[in-house]
Order: C-alpha cells, then sequence, then structure tokens
C-alpha cells in the first residue's frame, strides 16, 4: 500500500459474511494487546451469536479495497438517570497496515452517524491503561477520560 494514497473506506454493519474476518480479528486481537490465546472456534461462535442476535451486540465492519480491514461491537446499556441508551465500544481492532490511517476515525463517525439516527445519548469504551496509542486516539476524536473506575470479578471460567 502507498502510504501517501487517499484510502478510501467503506463502513457497514457486520453481516453473517463477516463472520471469520470479525473471529479473526479478535484472534489477532486478543494475541497482540494481553498475549492471549483465544480459541477459534469458540469465538467464531461467539461472533457468530452477536451476529444473529442484535440484543447480544452489533458489528460494525470497515473495508479497504472491498476487503475487511478493521471490526468493532456496539453493545447497548439502558441509563435509567438519563431515560436513554448509552452504546459501548468493544472489540476494536484495525489491521496494523491500516493504523494511524483513518480506518478507526471512518467507524467512530459512522457510530456517531448511527447514534445521531437512534437517539443514543452517550458513546463509552474502555480501554486498557497502558494503551496510551489508543488513548490517544479516542482524545483526538473527541473523546474524553471519564470518572468512572472499571471493577470486575470473574464468576464463570472461560473453558465452558
Amino acid at each position: 500500500m502507498n502510504t501517501t494514497e487517499k484510502i478510501k473506506y467503506e463502513v457497514s454493519v457486520g453481516n453473517v459474511a463477516d463472520i471469520e474476518s470479525i473471529a479473526q480479528f479478535q484472534v489477532d486481537m486478543a494475541l497482540e494487546s494481553e498475549g492471549t490465546v483465544l480459541d477459534k472456534e469458540r469465538v467464531l461462535q461467539g461472533v457468530t451469536a452477536a451476529v444473529n442476535d442484535v440484543a447480544k451486540g452489533t458489528y460494525l465492519v470497515c473495508r479497504a479495497n472491498g476487503d475487511a480491514i478493521s471490526s468493532l461491537m456496539l453493545t447497548r446499556e439502558w441509563s435509567d438517570w438519563n431515560n436513554q441508551w448509552y452504546w459501548w465500544i468493544q472489540s476494536v481492532y484495525v489491521k496494523p497496515e491500516y493504523r494511524g490511517k483513518g480506518a478507526y476515525r471512518a467507524m467512530y463517525e459512522k457510530i456517531k452517524e448511527m447514534a445521531q439516527e437512534q437517539n443514543i445519548s452517550q458513546v463509552r469504551l474502555y480501554v486498557d491503561k497502558t494503551n496510551y496509542s489508543a488513548q490517544q486516539v479516542y482524545k483526538k476524536l473527541g473523546m474524553d477520560e471519564c470518572h468512572y473506575y472499571m471493577y470486575e470479578e470473574v464468576l464463570t471460567s472461560s473453558a465452558q
């Protein structure tokens, strides 16, 4: 890819034809970001479940020249405080050769467009404390660090 050429991205809601690419992106992301080796078959099942049931999530896929080069998943949270829906951005992955070239920006613009259409009040995400490059991208696109900490307790084995 010529680094001086302007890339035209197409962003759309993921569908059954995108399941394999999305699953591979998740396997690649886990290995790269956390050193975690995921069971590809289990990830395929998880992605398939979400693609077939919007209550579980909605994937966006970004394409360059017709090829899937990045994806993310949106999940919904109801705010009783505001009587409105929030979206969480999860499972973000951009192929290394497209990082810093506007692929995530294209997906984020699509998210804001869709959020406007669906009356979504806020868009949120969480990011690893040490992922400084991603944090800079999110800030550059207008997101702010919020005042919440995130806590978790793992209740089931990931080997189920």
